[in-house]
């Protein structure tokens, strides 16, 4: 079955600094003037050849970085955009928050701490509304849970 990528849901949340791992029961939906979420993966790896093979280099895969490019307008009082954009001059672990997205199908999300950057919260033509992007990506990869039926 086929789904459409607004399907995906996109979800984020404050860091409670009190208990910092501990995820959030409630998320913030980031999707209102939002035009485009793209796959922003970054995999480290290595090729080697082996002599117990023919030589053929093998590719091994190190590491998964695991994130999204967000893009779209400015809209104040959106508290998913407001959130990312009270980040925009924070450095370090005034970066960080919880992400969680929700496969289209619905049958799986995916749920972890992630590093906000390349935050844009305006510019562009006059004749324009106010940008928006950011680039968001896991800390570590992010746990995947089934979500049951019903």
């Amino acid at each position: 079955m086929r789904h459409k990528n607004a399907e995906r849901q996109h979800l984020v949340a404050p860091i409670d600094v009190e208990a910092p791992e501990t995820a959030p029961t409630e998320f913030l939906p980031l999707e209102t003037y939002i035009t485009n979420i793209e796959a922003a993966n970054t995999e480290e790896s290595e090729s080697v050849a082996y002599y117990h093979g023919d030589g053929t280099p093998e590719t091994e895969v190190l590491s998964i970085a695991k994130g999204y490019n967000v893009t779209g307008e400015r809209y104040y009082g959106d508290p998913a955009q407001d959130l990312i954009a009270e980040m925009e001059g924070e450095l370090g672990e005034g970066r960080k928050l919880w992400h969680k997205i929700i496969r289209a199908d619905k049958e799986v999300e995916f749920t972890g701490i992630a590093t906000v950057s390349e935050i844009v919260v305006d510019g562009g033509e006059a004749g324009v509304n106010e940008a928006f992007s950011c680039t968001i990506t896991y800390d570590r990869y992010p746990e995947k849970t089934e979500v049951p039926a019903g």
